[in-house]
């Protein structure tokens, strides 16, 4: 065999597909991550932090690129990280699932100037609890067995004083659970009380004088809504993820 024909022979061994991992580490995904950052927030540890929950959750790494990249770019625009306290990502089959924990709902609607503060707790059937007319009291006896739980509120503070609360029942929070598409799965499961407490939080947000902004972020939150399956081709992201699968295919 000649020369020439051996080189023609000789093909070189095709790129190997990259994995999540190896993207997160790539310059041009995170600075797709930077440009919608908050200033808090730097891309390398958000980028970090991503791999450390490919890392806990090795399922993940069977989710399509798209669907995990879409989430992690919602979590950039939200400004909190996959860290299993503000957020989750949870794979469901082969889409990667974005689910804001009660902290993380927490955090954003404390970024309105109108709301003070906010929290969420859980009524068990031996504290003692009154609800009249908004207004909310709530005995609790941590030296003993405080029982089942039984309900979950939430209550805002506004800057002028005024408080807003709500309340819902465990069959209300089990029924919106089973309408979840990750209700039987992540923090639903190990988390229930905390996802409970979520649950009062958002339906408490319906009646506060929130900006659209926060209102668009909390609509990012795949636990309420149905996953969303067309991304913007105009999405620099997406962009930059098919130039990397049109390279390995050359």
């Amino acid at each position: 065999m000649s020369t020439e024909q051996k080189e023609n022979t000789e093909v070189a061994a095709p790129k190997k597909p990259a994995t999540l991992k190896g993207l997160l580490s790539q310059d041009n995904i995170k600075a797709q991550f930077a440009l919608a950052l908050p200033k808090h927030l730097d891309a390398d540890r958000f980028a970090r932090v991503a791999i450390t929950a490919l890392t806990r959750t090795p399922k993940l790494q069977d989710c399509t690129q798209e669907s995990f990249f879409r989430c992690m770019m919602d979590l950039s625009a939200m400004g909190l990280e996959p860290d299993n306290r503000r957020a989750y990502l949870i794979p469901y089959g082969k889409e990667c699932t974005l689910i804001v924990s009660y902290m993380g709902l927490v955090e954003l609607v404390r970024r309105s100037g109108d709301v003070t503060s906010i929290r969420a707790e859980t009524v068990c059937e031996r504290d003692g609890f009154e609800w009249e007319n908004g207004n909310i009291k709530h005995a609790v006896n941590w030296l003993e067995d405080r029982g089942a739980m039984k309900a979950v509120y939430a209550e805002a503070k506004f800057a002028s004083g005024e408080t807003q609360s709500c309340v819902l029942t465990k069959a209300e929070v089990d029924g919106i659970k089973s309408r979840s598409r990750a209700g039987q799965s992540g923090p639903w499961v190990t988390d229930y009380n905390e996802m409970a407490k979520k649950t009062a939080v958002r339906r408490l947000t319906k009646m506060l004088p929130l900006s659209s902004e926060i209102i668009s972020q909390i609509e990012r939150d795949e636990d309420r809504l149905p996953p969303r399956n067309v991304t913007p081709k105009s999405d620099p992201l997406m962009l930059a993820l098919a130039e990397e699968e049109s390279e390995v295919g050359e």
